[in-house]
């Protein structure tokens, strides 16, 4: 999962959107989340001419610049935009004019794999950088709407949420009582939303057909797919379900979708009185309650598989008691765990800690940041990468009890970097007289968490 921000990371993040943004298009967006907010069911059918007006396009254009994403399928990056003749103004002109003219057409998709940490492949689609601005614009427009409507228990891809918030959520309930845990897993999620009953969820809200049509533009557009055999083209797949990962709007819209999952499940909740608490993000989610619940889970499964139309990964899918000894709940990297006080009283404690498979991804990343790939950087910018990298994760894993995960990877970087340092030439890498090369290392400026 990529959700390694903490609280003050997202919120930091949600206000450099917000820094330097167009006051007409501020103005905007606060309108229409007031309007949302007090008509919950009013239909917005004039946004358009917002999505194509320049100030739109202009900020769309610098919230995709600063992500410096790769090239679409046309090729073209951001900075041939920037060098070509008449560079971003005119690129943003064209683009006007194309949105204005009804001329707009989505291009297919770039498919590319990363590797996720069990080996499996997760498939990404890359859109051109044109149709990233005009999804950008969409989404500035349309997602003050949407924020009006979720709900305070989903936390991932939402401004000013993150998750560690939904970290924070899930050890609140936990020490509350509620330690009865339903941890879902969704199936390829972004890949297998039904269209029909996505678009029935944006049309809730909103009835303008321009925007309605790009929205279907961007959801039917073709997967470029690379060959598996080397010197074949690629083949291209038409879309006939999901939400390419990858594409700038589809955070937005696979959060609407499951948002009103959690609307029946709360309407379910309130109504026959259950003690249960929903957290997800994203596609992950669990549910928390004091006991299990005759009827809950069932109710849960139905209406994500024959109501929307989704399909529950069982052989990840648990349920567990954290009272029982030794279960433990892992989610978003970290693990949820019941243990013996430390300093031998009879009770135990609700352990927050890192988890075994993000320590192991943290080892991977650590080996593949100091191997013999390595050698040619001068030791002082490897240290320097090395430690802002190691930043970043503590930030994420300072919660809870981690004292024990940071002496491991402060350990284990500086036996990586003891043996990189060793072969880095024929000739032994030699540490200043009477040093040992871990008080080299901390000279050289290496951190300790």
């Amino acid at each position: 999962m990529e959700s390694s921000k903490t609280g003050k990371e997202a919120t930091r993040n949600h206000a450099k959107t917000q820094v330097g943004m167009p006051p007409k298009l501020a103005a905007w967006r606060q309108k229409l989340s007031d309007k949302a907010k007090q008509e919950k069911d009013f239909k917005f059918y004039s946004l358009f001419d917002l999505v194509c007006h320049s100030d739109t396009l202009r900020w769309a254009w610098t919230l995709m610049r600063r992500n410096h994403g790769a090239a679409g399928v046309d090729g073209v990056t951001f900075n041939e935009v920037e060098q070509s003749e008449g560079g971003v103004e005119r690129f943003l002109q064209e683009l006007e004019e194309k949105l204005k003219s009804k001329t707009y057409k989505a291009k297919p998709v770039r498919r590319v794999y990363i590797e996720k940490p069990d080996g499996k492949l997760r498939p990404l689609g890359i859109p051109t950088i044109e149709d990233r601005v005009v999804q950008m614009a969409v989404k500035l427009i349309i997602e003050p709407i949407f924020e009006a409507d979720f709900t305070e228990c989903s936390f991932g891809y939402r401004p000013g949420r993150s998750a560690k918030d939904a970290i924070k959520t899930i050890r609140w309930h936990l020490k509350d009582g509620k330690n009865e845990v339903y941890d879902a897993d969704l199936s390829r999620y972004f890949d297998t939303l039904p269209h029909d009953k996505l678009m029935l969820c944006v049309r809730k809200r909103i009835v303008d057909g321009s925007v309605l049509k790009l929205i279907s533009q961007w959801l039917k557009a073709p997967v470029l797919e690379p060959s598996k055999e080397k010197g074949k083209p690629p083949t291209i797949k038409r879309n006939k379900q999901g939400t390419p990962q990858g594409g700038v709007i589809s955070p937005l819209l696979a959060n609407l979708y499951l948002h009103w999952f959690e609307v029946v499940f709360n309407r379910k909740v309130r109504r026959d009185g259950i003690q249960a608490e929903l957290i997800r993000y994203a596609d992950d989610f669990v549910i928390l309650t004091s006991e299990r619940v005759h009827g809950l889970i069932e109710f849960v499964e139905d209406k994500l598989e024959n109501w929307m139309g989704l399909t529950i990964n069982r052989e990840k899918t648990s349920q567990k008691n954290l009272l029982i000894a030794g279960t433990r709940l892992d989610f978003l990297g970290y693990s949820f765990r019941y243990d013996k006080d430390l300093k031998g009283r009879s009770w135990e404690y609700l352990n927050v800690f890192p988890s075994p498979k993000s320590l192991q991804r943290e080892r991977a990343e650590l080996h593949r940041r100091t191997d013999k790939r390595q050698c040619f950087k001068p030791v002082p910018q490897l240290i320097g990468e090395l430690n802002r990298h190691l930043r970043g994760w503590a930030n994420y894993y300072d919660y809870g009890y981690s004292r024990k995960a940071f002496r491991d990877m402060n350990s284990y970087v500086r036996v990586r970097l003891c043996k990189h340092l060793r072969r880095r030439s024929q000739r032994a890498y030699k540490v200043p007289k009477g040093k040992i090369y871990y008080e080299h290392l901390n000279e050289l400026g290496l951190i300790t968490l």
